[in-house]
């Protein structure tokens, strides 16, 4: 069926629906076992319903479902992909269909890095007057069928929820019901998905009329009270975003304020000036919602996409509260689902593009200082996937080291960790550094609910030991990093380090890893140094031990034999 697979190609692709009609005869069947995300919601601190404010990020492309459809990856050369997960805490997925179900690759990568994903429920124009006619004014049954049919398409694909947006003026008969559907859906969905989530879209008013508010108020305060979230039109001013403070009163951070990056109408900010909007929005405690951050790529163009994506993304980062990973083991091999060559133990395997994002990596933080230190993905080389991490960076006269933050954890430790390192020293002298990891620890007493933007300093500093031959129970793991270079050389000499070390830890909770750059020998010049990080991996030893989930019930079907 062309709705399941793509006409061209037969490969499988993902879809939205279109009408009333369409959703309320929508069933699951097994050409839809493609679409279903195979990444549960990774867990987070602080956790999503913290009081704190909050970023949504509002994904809208050129209407949607382009190269991301695909399922299985495309050999799509520079594509569109989102890393910066770790400064955000919602991704919703937008396009002008009547059911944007998000596309499955969309759901496994924000899944992999902790962040919820919403489809989009729109209804336009005159048609949408008409759809809403029939299952809003047609009393409990008709929008309690459109309430179910939506909980159940999130909960069978395992997305998180919807945007709700009625852009088209309603009978008094159907606004009267609108709350009551919002109530209904927003149940539905809190017993179908668990952290689901339903946030309206600032649109019509409780009298039927469509007028943008650009502020929380008396006029649609019915439908925030309905539902999880209020995500604001754009072209607000100050003096609303008071107002809305006030009038949420202990919910601030469940307005979601509006700032288009393309700054259509009269808004603050946009483009790098996006900023602006942020710093006020801040001010007043509220969350933000930023749409169309594919900006970047839209308009600035896909040459330098991934310098431009880091400019846009690190001017933003101090009112970007970040959260933190609270599980292990993390591996990662940064790759960000996409790639000129595909990369397996460091060797190019397969020449040519590829897009797959449901194989986007656990991402970093992209830490920037400005002449003193980049970060950014480099896509020529690789240990595994697409990507590695590329740092460059200048360490000042007379200091000896450079620390990179990587990754911040909230977790109480486990007695005894395993981390792993691989790395290639690029540039002129790369003998003239050492690379290392560093873990910082706070004691176990402090409470982990907080802001880990504002969590105190950490109070233990611990460089794990190397481990000249890992235990046997890492070697296997480590097996393929012995396997010889791979062209990984710097000058003609192969400077591949597959660097293991072991960290005994107590009564202690984790806090970051960071990578040490630190200089061989004292040095009055700055010195400036380029290093690429394969892999990364921080272990809990007692999990080495347990043995593999068995997999029972293999079944194959739809073979086609080459």
């Amino acid at each position: 069926p062309a709705r399941y697979f793509d006409t061209k190609t037969t490969e499988p692709i993902s879809f939205f629906l279109s009408s009333l009609e369409e959703l309320l005869a929508w069933q699951p069947n097994s050409n839809d076992d493609f679409n279903v995300s195979a990444v549960p919601l990774a867990k987070r601190q602080p956790p999503l319903h913290s009081r704190r404010p909050r970023t949504l990020v509002c994904h809208d492309m050129r209407g949607g479902y382009l190269e991301d459809r695909f399922i299985q990856g495309s050999a799509t050369r520079d594509p569109y992909v989102f890393y910066h997960w770790r400064y955000i805490d919602i991704f919703v997925y937008f396009s002008h269909h009547t059911v944007t179900i998000p596309p499955v690759v969309w759901t496994n990568a924000a899944h992999r890095n902790s962040v919820p994903v919403l489809g989009t429920f729109i209804t336009e124009w005159a048609d949408g007057e008409k759809l809403c006619e029939a299952f809003l004014a047609g009393g409990e049954e008709a929008y309690g069928a459109v309430a179910e049919q939506l909980a159940r398409i999130a909960q069978h694909f395992r997305f998180d929820g919807w945007l709700v947006n009625i852009e088209n003026t309603l009978s008094a008969a159907a606004v009267g019901n609108l709350p009551l559907f919002l109530q209904k859906l927003t149940a539905q969905v809190h017993s179908a998905v668990p952290g689901g989530l339903v946030i309206w879209y600032d649109s019509v008013l409780k009298d039927g009329t469509l007028r943008w508010q650009n502020e929380l108020n008396d006029e649609n305060r019915m439908f925030f009270d309905a539902c999880d979230g209020f995500f604001t039109n754009y072209n607000w001013k100050e003096e609303q975003l008071e107002r809305t403070q006030r009038l949420a009163g202990s919910r601030q951070d469940d307005v979601y304020v509006g700032v288009d990056v393309f700054a259509r109408g009269d808004v603050i900010g946009g483009g790098f000036d996006t900023d602006k909007s942020l710093r006020l929005i801040r001010q007043y405690g509220l969350s933000a919602a930023i749409f169309a951050p594919g900006w970047v790529y839209e308009h600035l163009g896909k040459e330098n996409f991934l310098q431009n994506e880091n400019r846009f993304w690190g001017l933003l980062a101090e009112y970007l509260p970040t959260h933190s990973i609270c599980t292990l083991p993390l591996t990662t091999s940064f790759s960000l689902g996409m790639g000129s060559s595909t990369f397996l133990d460091g060797k190019d395997e397969e020449s040519g593009p590829w897009y797959d994002l449901s194989a986007q990596d656990i991402q970093p933080l992209y830490p920037e200082d400005q002449g003193k230190l980049s970060t950014i993905c480099c896509l020529q080389d690789a240990w595994c996937g697409g990507s590695s991490l590329q740092l460059q960076g200048t360490i000042p006269p007379g200091e000896e080291r450079m620390a990179v933050r990587l990754f911040s954890l909230q977790m109480p430790a486990p007695p005894q960790l395993f981390l792993t390192l691989l790395y290639k020293l690029e540039g002129p002298q790369p003998d003239d550094f050492t690379v290392a990891l560093e873990v910082t620890t706070w004691d176990s007493e402090i409470c982990l609910e907080g802001n880990p933007t504002s969590l105190p300093e950490p109070n233990g500093r611990h460089y794990p030991r190397f481990l000249p031959a890992p235990p046997p129970s890492l070697a296997k793991l480590l097996a393929a990093c012995h396997r010889g270079s791979h062209g990984w050389t710097s000058r003609g000499v192969p400077c591949l380090h597959p660097v293991c070390y072991e960290l005994e830890l107590q009564d202690c909770s984790l806090r970051d890893v960071s990578v040490i750059v630190s200089r061989q020998q004292p040095s009055p010049q700055e010195t400036s140094f380029t290093c690429l990080l394969g892999e990364v991996r921080v272990l809990d030893t007692a999990s080495l031990a347990a043995s593999p989930p068995q997999v029972h019930s293999m079944m194959a079907s739809q073979l086609w034999w080459q």
